[in-house]
């Protein structure tokens, strides 16, 4: 029990050593804050560094395509080697039920995947 009391004390006089950190700082920000405010209440802008040229690159990546609901319940069900239930892929990824359901049945109908057994799904 005399353990347990001093780690509280231990972790409580931590606790008051953060907040005082955390005081000193917002105190320090509210000074740099006033002290950029201009005549009008206006913060001044920040001075940009003179900008250099940029090297071009030889290569530019091409931009990334947004990752669709369907791939991304493809990619779950690709993962399973023994199938995964809707419930789960619902879980994983947020949708709801209804939209995982939509998801696998055109998935089923494209010849994506297949059903193993009742609600679970494998890869073909």
């Amino acid at each position: 029990m005399k353990e347990i009391d001093v780690f509280l004390k231990t972790v409580v006089e931590g606790m008051k050593a953060m907040a005082q950190g955390i005081e000193a700082l917002a105190e320090k920000l509210d000074t740099i804050a006033t002290s950029h405010v201009g005549k009008k209440g206006k913060a001044k802008p920040a001075r940009k560094a003179p900008s250099k040229p940029k090297k071009s690159a030889a290569k530019k990546a091409a931009p990334k395509k947004p990752v669709t609901a369907a791939e991304t319940v493809l990619k779950i069900i690709n993962r399973s080697k023994k199938g995964v239930s809707p419930a789960i892929i619902s879980e994983k990824t947020g949708f709801s039920r209804k939209k995982v359901h939509n998801i696998i049945y055109k998935l089923k109908k494209e010849g994506k995947i297949k059903s193993v057994e009742k609600g679970v799904y494998l890869k073909v």
